[in-house]
Order: C-alpha cells, then sequence, then structure tokens
C-alpha cells in the first residue's frame, strides 16, 4: 500500500465485509489460516497464508482498522443467510435428520448464491459453518458429505459453491415437495 504498492484490500483477502465485527474477522482468520497453512497437505499455499497473516494483523487492532479503513473503498455488503440449528443432542435419529436439514439449507442458500450471482457463486465456509451455528467438527462433516455426494465443491478461491448436481437436487427435491400436498386430496375417501 506504501511505498508504491498497490493497495491491498484485506477485507477481500479475508472475504469478510468491511463493516464485520471482531468476532466474524476472526473466524475468517482462522478459516483461511488452517486452510493455507502450509503443514495443510490439500490446499497449502503459502502466499495465500502469508496474505491473510498480513490482513488480520492490520484489521485485528482497532486503531490500525480504522486508519486502514479511512484508505479503503468501500465495497457493496456481502448479505447475510442465518438460520440456528438446535444444539448437539448426541447421534441418534433426531441428529441425523439435523443432519439432513443441514444438507438442505446448506444446497438451498449455494443455490440461491448461484442463481443471484452466477460469476461468483461460492460462499466462505467460515461463513456457512456460522449460518448453521455448528462446531468445526460438524461443519467439516456437512462439507465432506456434500463434497462425496458431488453436490458442492470448493472453488479455485477457496470457497464453496453448488454443482450441476447441486442443483439438479435441489430441484428434484422441490418438485418433491411440491408433489406431495398434491398426492392427499387424491386419496380415496374412508368408508363408512
Amino acid at each position: 500500500m506504501e511505498n508504491g504498492q498497490d493497495f491491498v484490500d484485506y477485507y477481500e483477502v479475508l472475504k469478510v465485509n468491511p463493516d464485520c465485527d471482531a468476532r466474524k474477522l476472526e473466524l475468517a482468520y482462522h478459516y483461511f489460516a488452517k486452510m493455507y497453512h502450509p503443514d495443510n497437505p490439500e490446499t497449502a499455499d503459502a502466499d495465500r497464508f502469508h496474505d491473510v497473516l498480513e490482513a488480520y494483523r492490520a484489521l485485528k487492532d482497532p486503531e490500525m482498522r480504522a486508519a486502514y479503513d479511512s484508505t479503503h473503498p468501500r465495497k457493496a455488503a456481502r448479505s447475510a443467510y442465518g438460520f440456528p440449528l438446535d444444539g448437539d443432542i448426541g447421534i441418534d435419529e433426531k441428529s441425523a435428520l439435523g443432519d439432513a436439514e443441514a444438507h438442505a439449507r446448506i444446497l438451498l442458500s449455494l443455490y440461491k448464491r448461484r442463481r443471484e450471482h452466477a460469476v461468483d457463486p461460492g460462499v466462505v465456509g467460515w461463513f456457512i459453518q456460522e449460518m448453521l451455528g455448528c462446531t468445526d467438527d460438524h461443519f467439516e462433516f456437512h462439507v465432506w458429505y456434500l463434497k462425496s455426494k458431488g453436490l458442492v465443491e470448493v472453488t479455485e478461491q477457496g470457497t464453496i459453491a453448488i454443482t450441476i448436481d447441486g442443483v439438479d437436487h435441489v430441484i428434484a427435491t422441490s418438485r418433491t415437495k411440491a408433489a406431495e400436498p398434491l398426492l392427499i386430496p387424491q386419496a380415496p375417501p374412508p368408508e363408512d
């Protein structure tokens, strides 16, 4: 930024809204630091890791952030999806149903994102985790499952986006749900 260097948008590096609070900033930092850490065999990227560290260092201190913000060209705020899930109640049928609901909500949110932002369809993973209100382990389970089924993918930017199979899944599920109320009136009336 100084000494003739190009302006670096630290908010873009961490994929957060410039008006985000300290908690979201820290969540983003931990997510990307873990992703790009040189010890991560799948997603290691030393340059991006350095960028994430630099961005967090500049934004975590309120005074440094205020100074940075005075030079930052504000960008349009990113929209938030919010829905909390019930707390952890152990692994049972209720937990499995909750996981299915979480998967459906993730897919619907990513479907909506893809429809509204076809050029940039990805959502930052920590943002989805925040939306779900789940632990790191539960979030990793959800992403593992949806990736394994081919319903989501991790983009080159490290975000999560719905795939063609994911779009087809959302549409098929929506058709099934729309047809269910129509089937009830077609049932024969009970005989007296």
